[in-house]
């Protein structure tokens, strides 16, 4: 396992190396500076980022969670102290863990592995929410190709979807690929 730890302080960097002693086959990587910290931390490809902001400003939390939003990887932050603002912004931004006031070494490997739980306990409810997206979208574009046959070719609605079956049949092709033909082909030529 690949961890970035982002800390400006390398002291409270150690709490977390400390708490991470015990990992084996894994990768520590602490990153100190601010300035560059996406293109570094897109380097390191981290499976996880473990950030220690002390008691950070505003801006320094909104610059992290711009961060935290184009990483795709289980981030768990830690702060001295936080109010209800900040804890909904990190959530927003995709923060996995936030802890307020934990930073002690026999908590990191189980907020690390909270951390990691909840990114991909996430990620599958994202994609099942994607996946079911586009069914629904292509359901839609074949029921859109079928009003168009039907208003078309005056057949019924089992006949236009059984043309629309035939032709993927034919040629090889999903029906939404056929649909989406149909669609194309009728706003090509003036439909809507």
């Amino acid at each position: 396992m690949r961890i970035a730890i982002v800390d400006e302080s390398a002291s409270r960097a150690a709490v977390i190396r400390e708490g991470l002693a015990a990992l084996d086959d894994s990768e520590i990587f602490v990153v100190t500076e601010r300035r560059g910290l996406v293109a570094r931390i897109g380097e390191i490809a981290p499976d996880i980022v473990l950030m220690d902001l002390g008691n950070p400003s505003r801006d320094v939390l909104e610059e992290y969670f711009a961060v935290s939003r184009v990483l795709g990887r289980p981030i768990a932050m830690f702060v001295d102290e936080s109010d209800d603002e900040s804890i909904a912004a990190s959530v927003d931004a995709g923060v996995s863990s936030y802890v307020i006031d934990g930073l002690a070494p026999h908590r990191i490997r189980p907020i690390l592995d909270l951390a990691v739980r909840r990114f991909n306990a996430f990620a599958r409810l994202q994609a099942d929410l994607a996946e079911a997206k586009g069914k629904l979208a292509e359901r839609e574009l074949v029921d859109k190709a079928k009003r168009i046959l039907m208003d078309s070719r005056g057949v019924t609605e089992p006949q236009a979807y059984t043309e629309l079956r035939k032709a993927a049949m034919n040629q090889g092709k999903r029906i939404v690929d056929i649909a989406e033909a149909v669609v194309t082909a009728h706003q090509l030529m003036g439909g809507k």
